[in-house]
């Protein structure tokens, strides 16, 4: 398997003079194999092993163009299903009542905003009605990057509409996301910067994707996830993702 190399040092000497939004997209695109390649991405099947105070525990993750999609773990023995989505119900299993639960109707609604983002959030992110704007360049565990702001539609939160907006940290040298922040709307941690981080970029059939993810709060502990193997266009039963009966 493949690793994606960095780009040449005169790629990141001619960065630093400006690049614009459309620029830095075009090199990503390019460099982790192409939009043609992209949309023929009808699925992806991602097994991995997340880190929990010591403790590994393996997942799998299935996502579908048509919005479907599993996260499945394997816990002291037990499965657990969490944000699964049929095509109309997105659901979770209760760790305390070992039951199936349906997320509410603005869970759902935000949930199906997010469909749009399969693939790649910036495949034809203009046809989406996202915009994108360069902020600034940071520097992220010693790497210089690009730090580009993303605004989507609007999702809502108890009954009102908040924005929904990302940064995303591109490497200037390999043009690939090392971040993405964004601001945690609700719960106990309200207010404070989630941050995911990638690295570890390897090729699966002509196309690079991160397989290692760190994902917790800006400045805090990160809880790695990595990544096995990634397969795409799986055949997946559709029984997986339907609610259960009982």
């Amino acid at each position: 398997m493949k690793k994606l190399l960095i780009i040449p040092c005169l790629l990141a000497f001619t960065a630093t003079f400006g690049q614009s939004v459309d620029e830095v997209l075009d090199t990503y695109f390019e460099n982790i194999g192409g939009k043609e390649n992209l949309a023929k991405v009808k699925g992806t099947k991602m097994t991995a092993k997340v880190n929990q105070g010591g403790l590994e525990i393996p997942l799998e993750m299935v996502q579908l163009a048509d919005g479907k999609q599993y996260t499945k773990f394997s816990l002291q023995g037990n499965e657990f299903f969490q944000n699964v989505y049929d095509g109309e119900t997105l659901w979770s299993i209760n760790f305390q009542s070992m039951k199936a639960e349906k997320m509410d109707a603005e869970q759902t609604a935000n949930y199906k905003l997010d469909i749009n983002d399969f693939p790649d959030v910036f495949l034809n992110y203009k046809e989406k009605g996202y915009q994108i704007e360069m902020v600034g360049e940071e520097t992220i565990d010693g790497a210089e990057t690009f730090k580009l702001k993303v605004v989507k539609e609007p999702k809502m939160l108890d009954g009102k509409e908040v924005e929904d907006v990302s940064y995303y940290y591109f490497d200037k040298e390999a043009f690939v996301p090392l971040a993405i922040d964004s601001e945690i709307k609700s719960g106990q941690a309200a207010g404070m910067i989630s941050r995911t981080t990638f690295s570890d970029y390897q090729e699966v059939d002509g196309i690079y994707f991160a397989f290692s993810i760190g994902q917790g709060v800006k400045g805090g502990e990160s809880n790695p996830i990595n990544i096995d193997e990634i397969v795409l266009n799986p055949k997946v039963d559709e029984k997986a993702f339907a609610f259960p009966a009982n």
